[in-house]
């Protein structure tokens, strides 16, 4: 994923602005990210996602703007697993946020 992807669909809040809030905010626990734009407050899926950047933060030896994990799906991947994560019960987007993907097969 590129920094300017969306990594919370239902709030709308890309990659480069959680990178930008835990560089000027510090936060101290990854639920803290939920105060970015309310990430991760919606249906549950970016929850992970959101974890696994506060990790990778947490060692200050790595520049916030080239955190890159080898295994990232690209963004469609990801929209497509979000639509299989809600469908299949697990998260509720709330009412008014970016609705899921159609199914396409």
């Amino acid at each position: 994923m590129e920094l300017d992807d969306k990594i919370c669909y239902c709030f709308h809040v890309k990659k480069r602005k959680v990178l930008n809030f835990i560089r000027l905010h510090q936060p101290k626990r990854a639920s803290q990210l939920s105060e970015c734009n309310g990430a991760g407050t919606g249906c549950g899926w970016c929850i992970p996602y959101l974890k696994r950047l506060f990790e990778q933060a947490q060692d200050s030896a790595q520049d916030l703007e080239t955190i890159r994990q080898k295994s990232e799906p690209t963004p469609e991947e990801y929209a497509r697993e979000r639509a299989a994560y809600i469908q299949s019960g697990k998260g509720k987007p709330p009412a008014g946020t970016d609705p899921q993907p159609k199914d396409e097969s």
